[in-house]
């Protein structure tokens, strides 16, 4: 697997193996696991989840924030890495807080790819 630093090579990567959608439904699976009502649309485009995803987790850090933790749980966000978040605006850490979670939910999507039967 190799390192991805921006959502954007994440998704150009997910893209380019044809488990795009598989990403968008691991996301769905895991925000209905935590109880958020937030879906993206199996359709939708990497621009607009990119932009869809940076509005739901600013929405669950400013307004419901035991929400947003248990997202983080679910998905299994590593606690280390949202401690090293640094930035001068909310904007700059929710950017970085959607790249780890969707970073993991490719890490996901990939080995689940890698290792089917």
């Amino acid at each position: 697997m190799q390192q991805l630093k921006t959502i954007n090579q994440i998704i150009l990567t997910s893209e380019g193996l044809q488990l795009y959608k598989k990403l968008v439904l691991q996301l769905n699976k895991d925000f209905h696991r935590a109880g958020i009502e937030d879906r993206f649309s199996e359709e939708i485009s990497p621009s607009d989840l990119k932009i869809q995803l940076h509005y739901s987790v600013s929405e669950l850090l400013q307004n419901n924030y035991s929400e947003y933790l248990n997202l983080l749980y679910i998905i299994d966000v590593s606690e280390a890495k949202i401690k090293q978040i640094v930035g001068e605006s909310n904007q700059e850490i929710t950017e970085q807080i959607a790249f780890l979670i969707l970073h993991r939910e490719w890490q996901k999507v990939w080995f689940k790819e890698k290792f089917k039967s």
